[in-house]
């Protein structure tokens, strides 16, 4: 059964949800995904297999040639499985779609090999402020 991406796809936030607390352990009351990217975002990719949401990742921009990939989630089952790589790409496609010049990510050090050698990704130097 092959994967299919979609650039703007239609999900239920429960689905994104679930996805979210397996990859960053957080649940509780759901976000409402569907209005928070609608209303915030470029775009997101969804990645179903069978039907089911196996990956999510959100594009959010600056309004301009800026876009930002955000927390790129794939089930715990499929990870390793190239999905990660496939909504990365169809995230740059669709920003490329919308006329971006540039696709940011931030991550964890521990996924830099993700990034960096699958996604094409390359290094820059970059800064961060904890705000609460």
């Amino acid at each position: 059964m092959t994967t299919g991406y979609e650039w703007r796809g239609d999900f239920d936030s429960a689905e994104v949800e679930a996805l979210h607390a397996e990859a960053f352990g957080h649940g509780g009351p759901g976000t409402d995904w569907r209005t928070r990217v609608r209303r915030h975002s470029l775009g997101w990719v969804c990645a179903r297999k069978g039907g089911v949401l196996v990956g999510f990742v959100n594009v959010a921009w600056d309004g301009g040639v800026h876009a930002f990939v955000l927390d790129t989630v794939v089930a715990r089952e499929l990870r390793g499985a190239g999905i990660g790589t496939g909504l990365v790409a169809a995230a740059a496609r669709g920003a490329r779609a919308a006329h971006c010049e540039w696709l940011h990510a931030d991550f964890e050090e521990r996924l830099g090999a993700f990034y960096f050698a699958a996604c094409g990704f390359r290094p820059t130097a970059a800064g961060l402020v904890r705000l609460d």
